[in-house]
């Protein structure tokens, strides 16, 4: 059994061995002493070495899938997102059923494996046609994996719908078996963001609170469904809060294992955490703090945050007026941490879509062990500004470069191609100057589903 030692100093190396080896659990504490008190570096250093205990000195894995936005009609009204449309603008869209196969089929055409299938919440789209869509896929492309419908997504299904139950986990446990039933696999973690409340409301009005948000997930790994945890930081949280949404998933995965581990129960298989994208949305406009003579040294988020999640916005009165973004050292720190805190969690991806490819080789030295999926396709990140599109080869191409041998993995991180013959596809590349990075996002097909030449449109 793990155990916690809260006296312990975790700047002391043998401390750092002991959570290395999995021996100990750092507290919350300990947590924000390590972020801000230990070197970059040395940080990096120990993350690299507890993720060598889990996953070797070889590989590192990919999947290929393709993120398929199936509509952007949505009725929350995020500050951070730059993607929502309401329905009524010319280039709100929800993807016919021919579409969407058609996106299935090109991911097959190249070797994929899986797709990751999210959307606005649209009120427009009854239960009756996510039960049809998943039916259709898994009877015309039953070797594809299903991982969709993130916990805000279901949550929507239990207020749009007329659903069997009593309780919010009642409801949500009917909304996932009818969807398991026709098809559905697994579930991503989008939607998690910031857990503390006082953040949550501020950025994501309309969506779902974390309690509610952390049950759709206990009641998919209830039904044997695997999932991912996100974190999106580097906006107005403190450190403080960072270190609580952790610490919760941590929790929360500690009851699945318990509850479920032993009767085929599913569990968090990913934390991916990356930073705000501040371009096209409304929360970027905002000030960022320390641009003016007035800014004290304490930024308004860590003033308000607190370990247990209870800051209120009447902690500070620059709370959510201002934005501290997140750069590569922050990126790194926040990733290399959770990779010592989350114990339970097997794998930590890069965020190469929203860091670049450098940041997101140079991640696979603080913690993580997976560089996510080549990107076929993607909407949300880029309408914020990121337009990050890499194909195999060159996915490929920086794992190998890091030292390490690439492997094509699938959702539960099997193995399925380990790369370590002249036949792998960065080694069959005999002319990289072709894959500059004009046409890089050209070759690689990294599209989207909404028409070429539309105006943005913020919701306020």
């Amino acid at each position: 059994m793990v155990v916690t030692q809260p006296n312990a100093n975790i700047l002391d190396k043998h401390v750092l061995e002991a959570v290395v080896a999995g021996e100990m659990r750092m507290t919350p504490e300990q947590a924000m002493t390590l972020y801000h008190e230990m070197p970059l570096l040395e940080l990096g250093r120990w993350a690299d070495a507890r993720c060598r205990v889990l996953h070797g000195d070889s590989l590192r894995t990919y999947v290929i899938d393709r993120n398929i936005n199936y509509t952007n009609v949505c009725t929350a009204k995020c500050t951070f997102c730059a993607f929502r449309r309401d329905g009524d603008e010319h280039d709100a869209y929800t993807l016919e059923y021919s579409e969407l196969l058609e996106k299935i089929q090109e991911i097959s055409d190249i070797g994929g494996t899986q797709i990751l299938m999210q959307g606005g919440m649209n009120p427009e789209l009854p239960l009756e046609w996510y039960i049809e869509l998943l039916t259709t896929i898994r009877a015309e492309y039953p070797h594809i994996h299903v991982h969709a419908f993130s916990p805000p997504e279901v949550i929507e299904f239990v207020n749009f719908f007329d659903v069997q139950g009593d309780t919010l986990r009642e409801k949500v446990k009917f909304v996932l078996s009818k969807l398991s039933e026709a098809g559905l696999m697994s579930l991503p973690g989008g939607g998690g963001e910031i857990f503390a409340p006082v953040v949550r409301q501020k950025i994501g009005l309309g969506k779902c609170t974390a309690e509610a948000w952390l049950t759709v997930m206990n009641v998919a790994q209830e039904l044997g469904m695997n999932t991912s945890a996100t974190m999106m930081f580097g906006h107005i949280e403190g450190i403080a809060d960072r270190v609580h949404h952790m610490d919760l998933v941590r929790k929360w995965q500690d009851d699945a294992i318990n509850d479920f581990g032993l009767d085929g129960g599913g569990r968090y298989y990913a934390f991916i955490s990356w930073p705000f994208q501040p371009d096209n949305s409304p929360l970027g406009r905002v000030k960022e703090w320390g641009t003016v003579e007035e800014d004290g040294d304490e930024f308004p988020g860590d003033a308000v945050a607190q370990l247990d999640g209870s800051g209120t916005k009447q902690d500070h009165q620059e709370f959510g007026r201002r934005i501290r973004l997140a750069g590569s050292s922050s990126y790194l720190r926040t990733q290399a941490l959770s990779r010592l805190y989350l114990d339970n969690i097997y794998s930590i991806g890069s965020s190469w879509v929203t860091m670049g490819p450098a940041i997101g080789q140079t991640a696979l030295f603080y913690g993580a062990n997976d560089m996510g999926s080549v990107m076929m396709e993607e909407n949300v990140v880029s309408a914020a500004g990121t337009t990050w599109c890499l194909n195999e080869a060159k996915l490929c191409r920086l794992i190998r470069e890091a030292g390490f041998t690439p492997a094509q993995r699938n959702n539960t991180y099997d193995i399925i191609n380990v790369h370590d013959s002249q036949e792998s596809p960065d080694l069959m590349i005999k002319d990289w100057s072709e894959f500059d990075a004009e046409k890089l996002a050209t070759q690689t097909g990294c599209q989207s589903s909404q028409p070429e030449s539309v105006e943005l449109t913020i919701g306020q």
